[in-house]
């Protein structure tokens, strides 16, 4: 199996920097003293999460005569609008699979930017697309488990380490793996004295379980569909496995309340809409006692109901 390298990031950073937000890195004063806390915001991304980055790496690397007839793609939200986006962008046509589950406001948003969505029962999201892809004649892009996607998610640790090279830790929210995999993969080679912490909701802990066991588990949809943090439902692929057996040093699993406390955290202190899955490095930072020296959490993502953020905000007063 061939593995994402640095080289292949560094690419992916060329092709896609005039179609992204090259997002900062924001000091965050009330971090642990020992441990200086500094947020990446990828939900400043014009779609609101990181995705946007695989997608336009994966639709830049398609010959124009493929990619003319159209894309299809499978997602809980995020990588369905970054994929949306990206087609829009490249005016060929893209249909969108997603669960019925899906919040609604991913869901409107990913119409917004002109694709077609179907929706479908849980787990059911890879087989309808496989459909989708012989009717129609697009290409498949799927949210993680494709090497140009996990290159461009990659960008953002080559950005990290640009901008802080003596970075100490870095926490990544994990769930089908592309993102830990790409950034892993950048901090390793341009800042290998960092430590490399993906985090995930406890109600999704399979990776945890997996690397732990030094294979794949299977966790059911209906355990995984738990958590609140509904970016985070899905599970690692052979390829994004193979890569957080070689970057992560460790994997930290949070609570529903952590994940919880994380967006309010993120909303009061530091003025910055995170959904559950967005927030869940920020609560992995709050629980694990990891090495002392400048740290990293990635704001994956913001694509919220405004219902259920003002539900955890008046929570948490």
């Amino acid at each position: 199996m061939k593995l994402v390298t640095i080289d292949d990031i560094e690419a992916a950073a060329r092709r896609i920097e005039s179609d992204i937000v090259r997002t900062p890195l924001l000091a965050a004063g009330w971090g642990e003293p020992d441990r200086p806390l500094w947020l990446k915001p990828e939900n400043l991304q014009p779609i609101g999460a990181f995705k946007i980055r695989g997608a336009f790496n994966a639709l830049g690397r398609l010959g124009p005569e493929v990619r003319a007839r159209g894309v299809v793609a499978y997602s809980s939200g995020n990588h369905a609008q970054a994929v949306a986006y990206a087609a829009a962008a490249f005016g060929v046509p893209a249909h969108i699979v997603m669960p019925e589950e899906t919040p609604k406001v991913k869901v409107q948003a990913t119409r917004g930017h002109g694709a077609q969505v179907v929706l479908c029962g849980a787990g059911q999201r890879e087989s309808v697309a496989a459909e989708l892809v012989e009717s129609t004649g697009g290409v498949l892009i799927p949210p993680f488990d494709h090497p140009d996607v996990i290159a461009g998610q990659g960008t953002i640790g080559v950005e990290i380490a640009t901008d802080l090279p003596d970075v100490a830790s870095v926490f990544i929210p994990i769930s089908g793996g592309g993102l830990a995999s790409g950034v892993g993969t950048a901090i390793r080679a341009l800042c290998p004295q960092a430590r490399i912490f993906g985090v995930e909701p406890e109600l999704a802990a399979d990776t945890a379980e997996g690397l732990a066991a030094g294979h794949r588990v299977d966790w059911s949809v209906a355990q995984r569909n738990r958590t609140i943090a509904d970016g985070l439902r899905s599970t690692p692929s052979a390829l994004t496995f193979a890569h957080l057996q070689r970057v992560i040093d460790d994997v930290i699993t949070v609570t529903e309340d952590q994940i919880r406390s994380a967006v309010a955290e993120l909303a009061h202190r530091a003025h910055l809409v995170a959904e559950p899955s967005g927030a869940v490095a920020l609560a992995g930072y709050r629980k694990a006692a990891t090495p002392p020296g400048p740290a990293v959490v990635i704001v994956s993502g913001g694509n919220i109901e405004p219902p259920v953020l003002a539900e955890i905000l008046s929570e948490r007063q």
